[in-house]
């Protein structure tokens, strides 16, 4: 109830980014005569030069060729306060909504999974939507439902979510992931070794043709970050109670046309 307002003002400015359709002049064929074509061409052949046949305009539908796939870590360390009556897990929780009811407004293909770890063995992915199922109430539900609760596998997460994009026929696919802290497990997967698991899978999300990108609240995330993600792959949010209302902006701005 208290993400209503801001709800609303998101899928006003998202829907502005929708698939429109648009006309494209000077075609061989389409629903109505280009009339400044006709009369350039009518011109050419007063003048005594050879004419070109009558144009037309054709409507075509302009779409926004990218898919998304967001990934938050649900890992015990988001159980941690930021504000008198906020944890981490809430801040992630509110994000995720506003996230998801931004991009429902302007089409684009999105999926929404979380992930923790208990060792090799149990690295847990949480369906919340995936890019065949529409958001709706019960998605909103699992957003609602997500609970803090062991470690942080990050290399065995992006692997996965890699492999979810790579099925998407989209040119462009974009990896978000939502992060409060380095990759770490209680199995020795820590320090240099989770730091290097972790890039690496990066690095085979880049060789799909993916593009990866991470918000994190993790004020000393600048002493890792620059090597797993690379200049301009992270963005440190230092007033994680913002994470809700960047995130949606966030995403615009990674998936603005150049």
């Amino acid at each position: 109830e208290h993400l209503q307002a801001a709800a609303r003002r998101l899928r006003a400015q998202f829907a502005a980014l929708a698939p429109a359709r648009r006309w494209q002049k000077n075609q061989s064929e389409g629903e109505e005569l280009d009339i400044e074509a006709c009369v350039r061409a009518f011109a050419d052949r007063r003048a005594g030069h050879a004419g070109g046949m009558p144009a037309y305009l054709a409507r075509t539908q302009q779409e926004r060729d990218l898919a998304c796939l967001l990934l938050a870590d649900l890992s015990l360390s988001t159980d941690a306060g930021i504000a008198d009556d906020m944890r981490v897990i809430d801040a992630i929780r509110d994000g995720m909504m506003l996230f998801a009811e931004a991009l429902s407004a302007c089409g684009d293909a999105f999926a929404m999974y979380g992930f923790s770890s208990l060792k090799r063995g149990n690295v847990r992915f949480h369906e919340i939507k995936p890019f065949a199922a529409h958001y709706d109430a019960a998605s909103r539900g699992r957003i609602a439902a997500i609970r803090p609760g062991y470690y942080t596998r990050m290399g065995a997460a992006i692997r996965r979510a890699t492999a979810l994009l790579e099925e998407q026929p989209q040119a462009q696919r974009l990896l978000l992931i939502l992060s409060d802290g380095k990759p770490t497990d209680i199995d020795a997967y820590e320090g240099r070794y989770a730091i290097e698991d972790t890039r690496m899978s990066l690095i085979e999300a880049r060789r799909t043709g993916i593009r990866p990108f991470c918000l994190t609240i993790d004020r000393e995330g600048a002493d890792y970050l620059p090597h797993l993600f690379g200049p301009g792959g992270f963005l440190v949010l230092r007033h994680p109670e913002e994470l809700a209302r960047r995130l949606p902006l966030l995403y615009s701005q990674l998936t603005r046309p150049t």
